[in-house]
């Protein structure tokens, strides 16, 4: 935003005459008639400043409106939230691909992970930060019949254990002790990532001389069966998907199905609705802040008076036909203030076919393109009535600045030449004096008894 150029300063008369003081006068009394548009100017570009603040506030104002009303576009059709009769057999989580429906599985066997734990070495490792199970630099990890390369940071067990996690093996390295708390013996576990067999010696780990695991149990898959089919099905994940965008965890083993029931979930919209009430607001006492006693710096401005209409088609917009005809009927609505609520206790999720209609999109009629085309007449970035004023406030504080800068270099010639003419005056006026001074001298000396005047 461009700056006012600075008041005109009133320079020191320097004269050598008895009448500088006067000259002084005269040059400031000249300055500062000449400055009074100057200071007129500044004072426009003071108010249009202002105005240019409280427009800014509102574009703020009327963004975060738009953002709200672009949340409830998001959650229009709901979501699909899964629910599960026996929360102990399985979770459950659905995704927005998930379709409404009512699913049944029965975890018969939860399965398990293979597993392999290092052999009693000659040496007990009792500190596994510094110790390990063998003094090699390099193992080779073998899973299910696929080689890895082991090579830890450091000789200790926790370094070996730390290598095997990073080296994307299939399997998960653990330490445990097996002895007492004065006497321990740490060991190395590795546990393959995947349920289900790996065979008699799916997990070896070898330092090149000697094999370090032993204790070797293999693992099976889980096994379940879904909507009431004798197909036994086989997972090597606890996390199985039943149906796309519908996901379930095992946790435990049952003798009856438990019920998955995927529905659309409303509270999204309930939430984006309730926020958009609580935006609506804030632009509502944002624009009622520069109408009547006391208003702001856009007092009278016609924007005002197009961003109150543009608020009142939002909450006043109604449907021809349909269940839901008002947003009242889903439970937001505006009282006798203009203040506009959401109460929850209305929306009935039941008739959310009727809600979803109302709204429709912001490309395809219904609510949010009535909203959606008055909140961009108004705060679009480009075209939008309050771009449009913001940017006109800005030319018009432009044009007074190269005004006030104008007129500045008008007054600062007019002072430049008014001080030489005062400074010719001035000197003429000194040699008078000086000149007078002289005679009166000369006189007074050669008549001393006569009177000096």
């Amino acid at each position: 935003m461009a700056t006012s150029a600075s008041p005109i300063s009133i320079p020191t008369f320097s004269g050598s005459s008895t009448f500088s003081s006067s000259f002084q006068q005269v040059l400031t009394n000249a300055v500062e008639q000449a400055s009074l548009p100057i200071q007129q100017m500044q004072n426009d570009v003071t108010d249009l400043t202002s105005q240019q603040s409280a427009l800014s506030q509102l574009e703020s104002t009327f963004e975060s409106l738009s953002s709200a009303l672009q949340d409830i576009g998001s959650a229009a059709s709901g979501s699909p939230s899964a629910s599960v009769s026996d929360q102990s057999v399985v979770s459950a989580s659905a995704t927005s691909s998930a379709l409404p429906g009512t699913y049944s599985i029965q975890v018969d066997t939860m399965g398990s992970y293979a597993t392999a734990m290092s052999q009693a070495g000659s040496t007990t490792v009792t500190d596994p930060t510094t110790q390990n199970i063998s003094s090699a630099s390099s193992f080779t990890l073998t899973v299910n019949g696929t080689n890895t390369t082991i090579t830890p940071a450091d000789g200790s067990l926790e370094g070996l254990a730390s290598a095997i996690n990073s080296s994307s093996a299939g399997v998960q390295a653990t330490i445990v002790n097996l002895g007492s708390n004065t006497s321990p013996d740490y060991r190395l576990v590795v546990t393959s990532d995947s349920l289900g067999s790996l065979g008699s010696n799916g997990i070896q780990l070898s330092d090149g001389s000697s094999e370090l695991l032993g204790n070797f149990s293999d693992g099976s898959p889980a096994t379940y069966q879904v909507n009431g089919s004798s197909t036994v099905l086989q997972s090597n994940s606890p996390q199985v998907t039943l149906s796309p965008g519908l996901t379930v965890t095992l946790l435990g083993t049952s003798s009856d199905p438990a019920t998955v029931t995927v529905s659309q979930d409303f509270s999204s919209l309930q939430s984006a609705l309730s926020n958009f009430a609580s935006a609506y607001n804030s632009a509502v006492s944002a624009v009622g802040q520069q109408i009547g006693q006391n208003a702001g710096p856009l007092s009278g401005q016609s924007i005002v008076y197009t961003l109150s209409d543009a608020l009142q088609s939002i909450s006043q917009y109604m449907s021809g036909s349909g269940a839901v005809a008002a947003t009242s009927d889903f439970g937001l609505s505006v009282d006798n203030t203009g203040q506009m609520s959401f109460d929850a206790s209305t929306f009935d999720a039941q008739n959310s076919a009727a809600i979803t209609q109302f709204l429709g999109s912001a490309t395809s009629g219904g609510f949010m393109q009535a909203a959606t085309n008055a909140l961009t007449a108004v705060d679009d970035p480009n075209t939008g009535d309050l771009e449009t004023e913001a940017n006109g406030l800005q030319d018009q504080i432009n044009s007074e600045n190269q005004l006030i800068q104008d007129y500045q270099t008008r007054v600062t010639t007019m002072e430049t030449n008014l001080e030489s003419q005062l400074s010719q005056a001035d000197a003429a006026i000194a040699v008078l004096q000086s000149q007078k001074t002289y005679y009166a001298d000369l006189f007074q000396a050669e008549y001393p008894a006569t009177s000096s005047t």
